[in-house]
C-alpha cells in the first residue's frame, strides 16, 4: 500500500510540475540559485570603485535570491591583472574590475583607448570615441566569453619623480617605470628615447626605495593609496594617457542567472557608471590636493616643454599603430577624434 501511494505522489507530482510549466512557471530549490560570483580588483578597499562593485553586488543578490553570495576581493589580493584574467578563464573567479593592462588579454583592440600617450586631451573626447566603438568592443569580449557590465576611468597619468623633471630631455637619464603585461610598452619609451624599468604594479614602491626606478607614471589616485609620492615628491602635470578600465563578468556566469537577475545587476551597473563618471572629475584634484599637503610639489610644463612633449609623442604614434595598439582600432579612433574636433 505505501509503494502504491508513494507511486501515486510522483506521477501527481509530474503532472503538476507539467501544467505549471505550461503556465511559464517552474519548480527549483533554493540551492538553484546559490550562485556565488566572485570579483577581483586592484582598487584599493574603500574606495569608489570598491563601493559600486558592492552596490552592484547587492543589487544583483537580492534579485538572485536563495544563498546567492557576491564576494569582492579588492588590492590586487588576486595577483596582477593577468593573473586575474587567468583566474577568470579556469573558473576561479567569475568577474573583474580590469584597466586595460589586463582587458588586453582578452581583447586586444581595448588599448586604443589607453595605449596611445597624448591622444585625448580631456574626458569629453575620451567619452565621444567610447560611444563610437564600445559596442564593438563589447561584441568582441562577448565572442571571447565575457560580458561587459560598465566602463569606468581612473584619472589620468602623471609623472611622478624623485627629483624635479619637465622637458623630454630631463628623462633621458631616468629609470621609468613601465607595467608589466603591457604589449610592446618597452619598446615604445625606448623609441622615446627613455630608459624603461618593466615591474608588476606591487613592486613599484619598493622599486623606488632601492633607486632600481627613479620615476613612476601612474594616475595621481594610486599615487596616492600607494605612497608613491613620498619617494617621488615631484610631479610633473603632463596627462600622459587616460586610465580606463571596465568591469568584466563570464558569459557562463551570465548564463546561469536568474533572468530578473541580470536584469538587476545591469541596472546597478548603469548606476555605478554614471557614478564613476561624475567622481573622475574631482578624482585627480582631490588626490593631488591631498598629496601638496603631504609635500608633493606639482609642476605645470612651460609651453616650450608643452610642444616638445606634444612633438615627440606624435612621432611615436606610427610606432604604436600596428604594435601596441591593432591598426584598425587605431584609424578608427582618429575618425572618431576627427569628427568630435569639428564640431568643437
Amino acid at each position: 500500500m505505501f509503494l502504491i501511494n508513494k507511486r501515486k505522489q510522483v506521477i501527481l507530482f509530474f503532472r503538476v510540475a507539467g501544467f505549471l510549466s505550461l503556465l511559464g512557471f517552474s519548480i527549483s530549490s533554493p540551492a538553484a540559485n546559490a550562485m556565488t560570483i566572485k570579483v577581483a580588483t586592484v582598487a584599493p578597499k574603500g574606495s569608489v570603485y570598491h563601493r559600486v562593485l558592492q552596490d552592484i553586488g547587492e543589487k544583483w543578490r537580492m534579485a538572485q535570491g536563495g544563498n546567492a553570495r557576491f564576494i569582492v576581493y579588492t588590492d590586487g589580493i588576486q595577483g596582477t591583472e593577468a593573473a586575474t584574467v587567468r583566474r577568470l578563464r579556469v573558473g576561479q573567479l567569475q568577474a573583474s574590475m580590469l584597466t586595460v593592462a589586463g582587458l588586453q588579454e582578452i581583447v586586444p583592440s581595448v588599448t586604443a583607448l589607453q595605449f596611445i600617450p597624448s591622444k585625448f586631451k580631456n574626458w569629453d573626447e575620451l567619452d565621444f570615441v567610447l560611444e563610437k566603438i564600445r559596442g564593438d568592443m563589447e561584441r568582441e569580449f562577448e565572442n571571447k566569453g565575457y560580458k561587459v557590465l560598465l566602463w569606468g576611468m581612473g584619472g589620468w597619468v602623471q609623472f611622478f619623480s624623485v627629483k624635479p623633471r619637465m622637458s623630454p630631455e630631463d628623462y633621458r637619464d631616468a629609470k621609468i617605470f613601465a607595467w608589466a603585461g603591457t604589449k610592446d610598452q618597452k619598446g615604445m619609451m625606448v623609441s622615446l628615447g627613455f630608459n624603461p624599468v618593466v615591474l608588476d604594479l606591487p613592486d613599484v614602491l619598493p622599486a623606488l626605495q632601492t633607486g632600481m626606478i627613479d620615476v613612476v607614471p601612474l594616475a595621481p589616485m594610486w599615487a596616492l593609496t600607494g605612497q608613491i609620492y613620498r619617494y617621488a615628491p615631484h610631479m610633473l602635470k603632463m596627462n600622459w594617457v587616460p586610465i580606463v578600465g571596465a568591469t568584466v563578468l563570464s558569459m557562463k556566469t551570465w548564463n546561469a542567472m536568474r533572468p530578473e537577475a541580470r536584469v538587476a545587476m545591469m541596472e546597478a551597473a548603469t548606476v555605478a557608471e554614471e557614478t564613476l563618471r561624475q567622481h573622475r572629475e574631482k578624482l585627480d584634484g582631490n588626490a593631488i590636493a591631498e598629496m601638496e599637503k603631504r609635500g608633493l610639489t606639482v609642476y605645470q610644463p612651460t609651453a616650450a616643454a608643452e610642444e616638445e612633449w606634444d612633438n615627440l609623442l606624435r612621432s611615436v604614434w606610427p610606432l604604436i599603430r600596428g604594435s601596441m595598439v591593432p591598426a584598425k582600432i587605431f584609424d578608427k579612433v582618429d575618425e572618431a577624434l576627427a569628427e568630435y574636433r569639428a564640431s568643437h
